[in-house]
């Protein structure tokens, strides 16, 4: 009888650590695979620079948005006022696998002038001013070579920031995919549309 019951016991422990066993592999198969980085820099009107970002294999979103000031979740009437300290800028989601920050920096140089401080085109205001703004330190050792590497290819002096990101704040959801929603807006027409038919010839 003794020799049952030790028999039925083993049984039921041999059980409880196949179980714990299948529960640990199931909580460690299911996490996620953390693949993603985040990059964040401003060059002119956030509507442009999230239309040509986004468009590129392997960009999993782009926010636009506020950074580089110093107001608290500032308003887009705010950040207008340019008494915010805010630049227009655009945070970009992306898999490094994919395409690296690297590639990201050469197409932020293609899509703006970083020769023209406070100015994007007719867009004039700190608000539209050239800035990257690097989350680590490889981010900023990366844009800083970036950057020297750039210079070859504009006449005038590059006047782009290169700071830290303290706070980014998105803008509300009317600004968001801006061109996609509004593709006949005149300004989508006549600024936007143009610059990103060219992008994707080069």
């Amino acid at each position: 009888m003794k020799s049952i019951f030790h028999l039925l016991a083993l049984l039921l422990v041999a059980a409880s650590i196949s179980a714990k066993g299948n529960d640990m592999k199931t909580s460690s198969s299911d996490k996620p695979a953390v693949n993603s980085q985040t990059a964040t820099f401003g060059g002119g009107c956030f509507w442009c620079i999230e239309a040509f970002i986004e468009i590129q294999e392997g960009v999993e979103s782009v926010t636009s948005g506020f950074a580089g000031g110093k107001t608290a979740n500032p308003s887009y009437e705010d950040v207008c006022g340019g008494q915010t300290g805010h630049a227009e800028v655009v945070q970009v989601k992306f898999d490094p696998s994919k395409i690296t920050y690297e590639q990201l920096l050469d197409i932020f140089w293609r899509v703006h002038d970083p020769t023209t401080l406070n100015r994007q085109g007719a867009d004039t205001g700190t608000q539209y001013r050239s800035i990257i703004l690097y989350h680590d330190e490889a981010q900023k050792l990366a844009a800083e070579k970036s950057k020297k590497e750039a210079a070859s290819r504009f006449q005038g002096p590059i006047v782009t920031e290169i700071v830290p990101l303290t706070a980014f704040y998105s803008a509300d959801k009317s600004h968001q995919d801006y061109f996609r929603n509004n593709p006949n807006a005149r300004y989508c027409r006549m600024v936007i549309a143009p610059k990103v038919e060219k992008l994707k010839k080069h």
